[in-house]
């Protein structure tokens, strides 16, 4: 990818929408392009930041670990996505585990760089608190409905929020990654999508998940 396509790319992110040219410039000759296999780990909790991720290709999860090895994915990002944006902010360690759940290209901003960047373009600085503040509400609404609703209501909600988001039939993001999404056992996930199959609303296959009747779906989430 050429330094033009690259700045006509981030000039498509809101992070840097309003942002000129020769400013994401300076900040493409300050950041790291990496390349990630499938399952390939790309920092671990409690390592130190090295900045910010932002994603070129592919699919990436961010996860928890229990100390019995159990999995919650809090995360599942895909192209034009950022993450790791409070700990390359507050110079701190990775609060979770991220992992590449396809071929993956990262573009990485170092914390220095990013610092400074947006101390000199505060309308950036904005831009990024912004979407942390829609980050803690999603995160807020993944708490609610763990500890509240059924894992019927639980999958409802997981595929309206991601109908129109490719990682659902992509390729990596497995029953198992789903099921760690949902807190609960790939078997447990897939006897919920028979039920909603056998109740017309969805279908699937081994690939993808297909929304039949989104009105019924709605109704069993309860939205």
């Amino acid at each position: 990818m050429s330094s033009r396509s690259i700045i006509a790319y981030l000039q498509r992110l809101p992070y840097f929408a309003s942002l000129p040219a020769d400013a994401l410039q300076a900040l493409i000759q300050y950041s790291i392009k990496r390349n990630y296999q499938q399952g390939e780990l790309i920092f671990l909790e409690g390592d130190v930041a090295a900045g910010l991720y932002l994603i070129l290709d592919g699919s990436v999860k961010v996860y928890k670990l229990s100390a019995e090895g159990d999995e919650q994915i809090l995360h599942i990002l895909a192209k034009g996505e950022v993450f790791n944006v409070i700990a390359a902010f507050d110079g701190g360690v990775n609060p979770a585990h991220a992992m590449a759940l396809t071929e993956v290209s990262l573009w990485l901003i170092p914390t220095e760089h990013l610092t400074a960047f947006m101390c000199r373009y505060p309308e950036c600085a904005v831009a990024v608190v912004r979407s942390l503040a829609a980050r803690v509400r999603y995160l807020v609404t993944q708490i609610e409905d763990l500890t509240l609703y059924s894992v019927r209501v639980r999958l409802a909600r997981f595929l309206l929020r991601q109908s129109e988001d490719i990682f659902i039939s992509g390729q990596g993001v497995t029953r198992a990654a789903i099921a760690a999404y949902l807190n609960t056992t790939p078997q447990t996930l897939s006897s919920t999508l028979k039920e909603l199959a056998v109740l017309g609303v969805i279908r699937f296959d081994r690939q993808k998940i297909y929304i039949i009747d989104e009105y019924r779906l709605k109704q069993i989430a309860l939205l």
